[in-house]
């Protein structure tokens, strides 16, 4: 009976996240009932948590994973990428502001 109710809810479960208080929850009204022994329970209550927690990282990997593929695909440009130009923008623009220094510029020779 044990076996039985595990896989169900596993199976039923998917991919769904349950908290430990709610896995607790269910499993005591099985002991309540007889159906399952207070180890059981408590085996239960741990391998539903784990799963679910298993699940929601391997949810987690895959959204992250699909995101990165798809800003790739648009040729969006990156923080790093906006990061360098802005370096470069500072940089130039030091560079014109020196050349406009009095004595430097070509006004200042005639």
């Amino acid at each position: 009976m044990f076996e039985m109710i595990r896989k169900s809810l596993l199976a039923s479960l998917g991919a769904a996240v349950v908290t430990k208080e709610k896995v607790e929850a269910a499993t005591k009204k099985w002991v309540d009932d007889g159906k399952i022994s207070t180890d059981e329970a408590e085996k239960l209550a741990q391998d539903l948590v784990e799963n679910g927690r298993k699940q929601w990282e391997e949810i987690q990997s895959k959204v992250s994973e699909t995101v990165r593929k798809t800003l790739e695909n648009l040729d969006i440009a990156t923080r790093k990428d906006i990061d360098n130009l802005t370096n470069r923008i500072e940089g130039l623009e030091k560079k014109i502001s020196v050349s406009d220094e009095p004595g430097e510029s070509d006004e200042n020779h005639s």
